[in-house]
């Protein structure tokens, strides 16, 4: 028998390890590419034969392109901007909606509150590109277009944001909104006195998901984007094509510079979000 657990012990550490592998040899290779001259981009080793750090430096506009001789017509720093800008006015927002819809929905008693919350968690089931069609001609009704304000309002409210935190204030006792209505306390000092503080564990899972989810959005920001000037990094990289086609090695260098600071934030942040998501499951 204890040879048996110790089997399986080893065989699921076994299946673990490889899937992890499987997991950062892309990685890893996208880091090499990142080092590697135009001519080694396709071959198969992991690592550059002749590394040119000179990558990044090309990237950010601090060195010619070995090709033409010249700066390449890129403005990196203004799309890394555009997208921290974005994502963290959407992420804001949405947690800020997500509270006050949780609120309503886990601790105020209204008729038919169950039915309201079940059609607003049936929009998760509709595909996000379906309804990009109707968001789009809502923004160039508003003469939203090719702004920030179009590439933030949509984003601004979440049904998954709505159901976790109210999953979180599920959780809180009600004897704690009682408390503070013999104190003489309405629902709007409840909401930020009592609730928001015992619900931070969940705002900060939430924040952290929202964050990395728009700061790598691609569509919307395709579709609403005209000028240069507004474009996010995912959609500047469309622009790394020389010519004779993608320049990998350059793509690849700033996606590197994309997303280490993704990963420092998951690695500093992820004792929260691993307990936020544990709480966050309590009550349903």
């Amino acid at each position: 028998m204890l040879i048996w657990q110790e089997l399986k012990t080893f065989l699921r550490h076994l299946l673990m390890i490889a899937v992890a592998i499987l997991m950062i040899v892309p990685f890893l290779w996208m880091i090499g590419t990142s080092f590697k001259p135009h001519s080694e981009v396709e071959r198969e080793s992991l690592l550059p034969e002749q590394p040119q750090p000179q990558n990044y430096s090309i990237v950010l506009r601090r060195a010619p392109d070995p090709y033409t001789g010249k700066l390449l017509d890129l403005n990196f720093p203004k799309w890394y901007f555009n997208s921290l800008f974005i994502a963290a006015w959407v992420t804001a927002l949405q947690v800020l909606t997500s509270c006050m819809a949780a609120y309503a929905f886990a601790r105020i008693e209204w008729k038919g509150r169950d039915k309201v919350f079940f059609l607003y968690l049936s929009t998760m089931m509709i595909p996000g590109l379906v309804l990009m069609l109707p968001n789009y001609q809502i923004m160039v009704a508003l003469g939203l277009v090719n702004t920030y304000i179009g590439l933030i309002l949509p984003a601004a409210f979440s049904a998954f944001g709505t159901f976790l935190m109210r999953q979180f204030m599920l959780g809180i006792p009600k004897s704690y909104d009682e408390a503070a209505e013999m104190d003489g306390a309405n629902h709007l000092q409840i909401f930020l006195d009592v609730i928001l503080p015992l619900a931070r564990p969940g705002m900060i899972t939430l924040t952290i998901f929202t964050f990395l989810g728009n700061f790598q959005s691609f569509f919307w920001p395709l579709v609403m984007i005209k000028d240069d000037y507004l474009r996010t990094l995912p959609i500047g990289l469309l622009s790394f094509t020389g010519q004779y086609g993608p320049q990998t090695e350059l793509i690849m260098a700033a996606t590197v510079m994309n997303i280490v600071p993704l990963i420092i934030l998951f690695i500093a942040m992820q004792k929260q979000l691993v307990a936020g998501i544990q709480l966050g499951g309590v009550k349903g």
